[in-house]
């Protein structure tokens, strides 16, 4: 905190009403009647007008310059030690003001800051002790003058309990201080952490939709092309040879079946919740049909997964698999493809096998959709591998460890 710390921004308004709790039980420690009319206090005007200061000290507490900050320790130091040895109660001193201190210097110093004023204002306290308690012994008849022993007593009892009050006061301030950090730290990291999972997912939108885009472009553009195409030749033939306009129209029919096709594949891309709460052996069960209505491969899925997974994790999966059966519709030429989920020693294995025409890794690896497809798993905490060769087909192997997948 670089400003100074006052009542509207105190970070522990507890702690100001302990102090003002503190402050109380010294103004009422001096004001009380005494129980002999000589031990009477000889500046109670100064112990007063040095309580007043000390307690509006506490309203603002300097937080920035080291400097400024030790010169206010200094002068609360001295207005609680010209009070404990000119005003007060001689027979009752107990180091409220001390403790107050402590408080105060934990919100403007860091450990050895807070330790020193500890360790000072308990010398300060032990020193005034000393100096005020035979005093009080020999003013106060009900204080027998023949024990000295148990002056001695009381007073060692007296310091050993303020001592350990301040020691208390001081752990207990470092204590919430780290807990209050540890909170601001943690808040400070989950925003971290929002942002990048913000600057993720839009990074993941944007890829999805520049393949989309490329899907769009690649597929239905083609389509629509060559149908125009059929379209401007079928009408110029129409009346010469009407026969092979027809035939013109019949293909023109399939290019706009086909980039109807693409049309609605890509629409079933862009959902943001694929699944539609189905599970996830169900979805990839869905998406292996209408992938065997609409390209004619034969198509065997074997899905053994008895866990249930999380949402995104079920979606990235399934994409995994969409893309798989995307790129062998596109450009497998295969007549079979074979899909196994299975579970088997605690991780997930995903095996999408098809008889085509295969490719060389060595040059066509780096596609878009293989890309995506090893980013979706790498993502999962998993392992992405390819086997592919001209004419042997391809298989695609993904590996993900059960413990990112279980809820």
């Amino acid at each position: 905190m670089s400003r100074p710390i006052q009542i509207n921004n105190h970070p522990f308004r507890f702690l100001l009403y302990l102090e003002w709790i503190l402050l109380a039980l010294s103004v009422l420690i001096l004001v009380l009647p005494y129980s002999s009319p000589r031990a009477t206090s000889r500046f109670p005007e100064l112990a007063v007008l040095n309580l007043i200061i000390f307690g509006l000290m506490g309203l603002r507490l300097p937080t920035s310059n080291n400097v400024i900050k030790i010169i206010y320790t200094a002068c609360g130091l001295s207005l609680i030690f010209i009070t404990s040895l000119f005003g007060g109660r001689p027979d009752r001193p107990f180091p409220f003001l001390y403790m107050i201190l402590v408080i105060r210097s934990c919100l403007m110093f860091q450990l050895p800051g807070r330790l020193s004023v500890t360790f000072v204002s308990f010398s300060l306290f032990l020193i005034t002790l000393i100096y005020r308690i035979p005093h009080a012994s020999r003013r106060n008849p009900f204080i027998p003058q023949a024990a000295p022993e148990r002056v001695i007593f009381f007073t060692l009892s007296l310091a050993l309990l303020s001592g350990l009050s301040l020691v208390f006061v001081l752990m207990l301030m470092n204590t919430v201080l780290s807990e209050r950090q540890s909170r601001e730290d943690l808040a400070i990291a989950n925003e971290k952490l929002r942002q990048y999972a913000l600057r993720i997912e839009n990074q993941a939108t944007l890829e999805e939709r520049n393949r989309i885009a490329r899907e769009i472009h690649d597929s239905l553009g083609h389509s629509l092309t060559a149908l125009n195409l059929q379209l401007e030749t079928a009408l110029k033939l129409y009346q010469a040879n009407p026969d092979k306009a027809y035939s013109f129209l019949s293909r023109a029919k399939e290019l706009g079946s086909k980039a109807l096709q693409d049309v609605r594949q890509s629409v079933s891309t862009m959902r943001s919740q694929p699944l539609q709460d189905k599970t996830l052996a169900e979805a990839i069960n869905n998406l292996a049909e209408d992938f065997q209505k609409t390209n004619n491969i034969v198509l065997n899925c074997q899905i053994n997964i008895e866990y249930s997974f999380a949402s995104d994790l079920n979606t990235a999966i399934y994409r995994i698999i969409q893309e798989s059966l995307t790129n062998i519709s596109k450009h497998a030429n295969a007549t079979e493809v074979n899909i196994n989920a299975a579970i088997h020693r605690g991780s997930l294995y995903i095996t999408i096998q098809d008889n085509g025409r295969g490719f060389d890794l060595e040059q066509n690896t780096t596609g878009f959709g293989l890309q995506s497809m090893r980013d979706r798993a790498l993502s999962l905490g998993g392992q992405f591998t390819i086997n592919s060769a001209f004419g042997c087909g391809c298989q695609i192997t993904v590996e993900i460890p059960l413990t990112r997948l279980i809820k």
